[in-house]
């Protein structure tokens, strides 16, 4: 090629450049899949990935047919295609015909079979995760005793926080026996009272990382009362271990920064609070002097001694007001009492005159009525044979007897005829 040519041209010969290679034309590779996206046009997107490159792939819809799995980031997979330059963006991706789970994919099976099993259990479910403590003072810690992850933890917790207590337990973390070390640890840990567990290890392959995806390990996570934070691998690493955790953490530095709280920035909170607390009260007692000096100002225009005088002086005023009202109602009473005495003893009299002509009134009417002075004047009192008032012939028989009082004594008959008479 000579000359100057267009970035289209470019791109369009390196395209073909690109077909012409049999070996691009089909292929497969093996790789670990990451930023996988479904498209709503039905299109996969994904980057394959090994720890040295990358590559861009996709599926279009209509391969997706002999597709038999869920593409999940992590997987590893074998993807069989070609290799072509996508011209508007000028880079190269690989176009999936077909994609199949590498030689570990029963261990993403197996995965995928527990994740659902505990998931259905209820040991991933939010009102099972405990807080964790903002001020932790000791922290567990279940990894193996070398390695960067250790260390990681070590470093940003002295930094964060020089006091805080680190206590280790020196797990196996890799292996056939890593995952009943792992739980080992948690359990002995959990029993120390400590107020976090930080639960993990750096990072690694499926392989290396499984003993943290075994079901006894998630167990002891979910039974441990002591929160706990999973750190295990590296940001894109996800294991059963971070479902069952408290809190995951995506490194064990990150754990570290979770679980330790850092001393400086509590201590400069701190003592921000006691300047603003200190310049409150200060700001307070400035006040209250200010008020004290202007209360003292007017006590000295208001001497109590001189409003005692005055008050005292105002007493004694009230005091004679009070004898001399006094004294004159006393008079005034006095007075008035002796007008109703004077009174009381003109009515009394009268009432006696008045009381003493009507007993005379009766009196005479009583003498005229008694019959005492009608017998005086001639009459008599009959009474019957039972000793009671002969008022009517009704009450005598002939031939009962009866009395007559008179004047000068008794007269006793008895009774010849009995003849009923009307008085004219």
């Amino acid at each position: 090629m000579a000359g100057v040519y267009s970035v289209s041209q470019v791109t369009a010969y390196i395209k073909n450049l690109f077909r012409q290679d049999f070996a691009l034309n089909r292929l497969s590779v093996k790789g670990e899949v990451s930023n996988c996206k479904y498209h709503p046009s039905g299109h996969i997107y994904f980057t394959l990935k090994d720890k040295g490159s990358t590559l861009a792939c996709v599926m279009f819809s209509g391969q997706r047919k002999g597709l038999d799995f869920q593409l999940k980031e992590g997987q590893q997979v074998v993807v069989s295609g070609s290799v072509d330059v996508y011209e508007r963006d000028g880079r190269y991706q690989m176009y999936a015909k077909e994609i199949v789970l590498d030689g570990r994919g029963d261990l993403f099976a197996r995965f995928e079979e527990l994740r659902n099993r505990l998931e259905e259990m209820g040991m991933f479910a939010p009102e099972y995760k405990q807080p964790i403590p903002k001020y932790a003072r000791t922290v567990g810690i279940v990894t193996a005793s070398t390695g960067a992850a250790i260390q990681d933890i070590i470093n940003i917790s002295r930094r964060r926080n020089p006091y805080v207590q680190l206590i280790l337990y020196p797990a196996i973390v890799q292996g056939e026996e890593a995952k009943y070390s792992i739980v080992r640890g948690i359990e002995t840990l959990d029993r120390m009272g400590l107020d976090v567990i930080i639960v993990g290890r750096g990072g690694g392959s499926i392989e290396d990382l499984w003993a943290f995806n075994e079901e006894i390990v998630a167990r002891a996570i979910f039974n441990c009362s002591t929160p706990v934070i999973s750190a295990v691998g590296h940001e894109t690493d996800v294991t059963i271990a971070d479902y069952v955790a408290d809190m995951r953490a995506p490194t064990p530095s990150a754990a570290a920064e979770l679980a330790v709280f850092d001393y400086y920035i509590l201590k400069n909170t701190l003592e921000t609070y006691r300047k603003r607390l200190l310049n409150g009260l200060l700001r307070t007692v400035e006040n209250k002097s200010y008020q004290l000096r202007f209360l003292e100002s007017r006590f000295q225009l208001h001497h109590p001694g001189r409003t005692l005088n005055e008050k005292r002086q105002r007493l004694l005023d009230i005091e004679d007001q009070l004898r001399m009202l006094t004294e004159r109602k006393a008079a005034s009473c006095r007075q008035r009492a002796d007008l109703i005495s004077d009174r009381m003893k003109v009515l009394m009299d009268k009432k006696d005159q008045q009381t003493r002509h009507r007993l005379g009134i009766l009196s005479e009417r009583l003498e005229g009525l008694s019959p005492v002075k009608s017998i005086a004047r001639g009459y008599g009192y009959v009474t019957g044979p039972d000793g009671r008032r002969l008022d009517s012939v009704d009450k005598i028989k002939i031939g009962d007897r009866f009395q007559v009082q008179l004047g000068d004594g008794t007269v006793t008959g008895r009774a010849e005829e009995v003849a009923r008479k009307e008085l004219q």
